[in-house]
């Protein structure tokens, strides 16, 4: 295994724990940005926006009842998302960074 490899596997595994363990000690108080808006927009306007009945709404997964569970499940999942997209993401621009140019597209006069 490469030390890339290692390394970001190393973060993967951090980031899951943090997400599906530590997350279901959280504070359930609304955070800064949470108490903001609800001071702003008021609880009923703030609790029923478009993704409030979403399958990871509210920092969990709809379905679980046992709620340190659901939040930890929602954070290992969205870690999970979050880097398969970034992977692919990275393929992307690895693979068109690789592919090799033609002397017309860097604008080399061909003979």
């Amino acid at each position: 295994m490469s030390r890339r490899n290692g390394f970001l596997l190393a973060g993967l595994v951090v980031a899951l724990l943090l997400a599906g363990v530590v997350s279901g000690f959280a504070s359930s108080d609304p955070d800064g940005l949470e108490r903001v808006v609800l001071r702003g927009l008021g609880e009923a306007r703030v609790l029923g926006h478009a993704l409030g009945d979403g399958p990871l709404a509210d920092y969990g997964v709809r379905g679980v009842e046992d709620e340190r569970l659901s939040t930890g499940l929602a954070g290992v999942l969205g870690v999970g998302i979050t880097f398969a997209f970034g992977l692919g993401l990275f393929a992307l621009v690895r693979r068109g960074r690789d592919e090799p140019s033609r002397p017309e597209d860097v604008g080399v006069p061909t003979p």
